[in-house]
């Protein structure tokens, strides 16, 4: 995790440290920038998910989940990556807090009843039935940032006011802080990340870049 290594990303050498030829591999393999990516979301998303991976905090190793929250919510902004085949395989929508900002996430909590998203990783966990259907818990390890995360029963569920529909006619709705995503794709989504993968939501917030124990250890 120490190590600084020259990479290329779209075309252009960048020095990265802790990000890996293999990021940069995975990144231009799965064509995540082609898909609208941001590549500083990746590498932090990629330095996290190798120091869980390294304390064995992931039942599951292969996927790695991105909210990508430098984006405008009529975009997709989720990206669910096949690690190991090099692969995206879910690209959607995702909502935000509602207090986190209307078209644009631009304030995040990590305290109860904020109704605000909270930034840093999150370990997936079992999925269950509420009352927004099929839900799957998330466990936040970013110490001060998302660890009021199952108190808060900050989850990933379905929602209506999620949809291509929606977001072509600029009135994507907003969550109480849950990355909510499209109602017909929840359960492809959530079968394939439950049970110990590795999730994250990235925004260019200096103070979590800063502070954010996942990324500065």
């Amino acid at each position: 995790m120490k190590a600084t290594t020259s990479t290329i990303f779209s075309n252009k050498a960048v020095v990265v440290p802790g990000v890996t030829d293999a990021a940069c591999d995975v990144y231009l393999t799965a064509g995540l920038e082609q898909n609208g990516l941001s590549e500083i979301a990746f590498k932090q998303a990629w330095k996290g998910y190798q120091l869980l991976l390294n304390k064995n905090r992931l039942n599951r190793t292969g996927y790695l989940t991105i909210c990508d929250f430098s984006k405008s919510s009529r975009q997709k902004r989720l990206y669910v990556v096949d690690v190991l085949a090099k692969k995206l395989i879910k690209h959607t929508y995702v909502a935000h807090g509602r207090n986190t900002g209307y078209e644009y996430a631009t304030s995040f909590s990590n305290k109860p009843e904020s109704l605000q998203s909270s930034l840093g990783f999150y370990v997936t966990q079992q999925t269950y039935i509420g009352e927004n259907g099929l839900s799957l818990r998330l466990n936040g390890v970013d110490r001060g940032f998302n660890d009021n995360a199952l108190a808060r029963n900050i989850v990933m569920h379905g929602a209506d006011y999620v949809s291509a529909g929606r977001a072509a006619k600029g009135i994507t709705g907003r969550s109480y802080g849950c990355p909510a995503v499209p109602k017909n794709e929840v359960s492809q989504i959530v079968q394939i990340i439950k049970n110990g993968t590795c999730l994250f939501i990235y925004h260019p917030d200096k103070q979590y870049r800063n502070s954010s124990k996942v990324l500065n250890e």
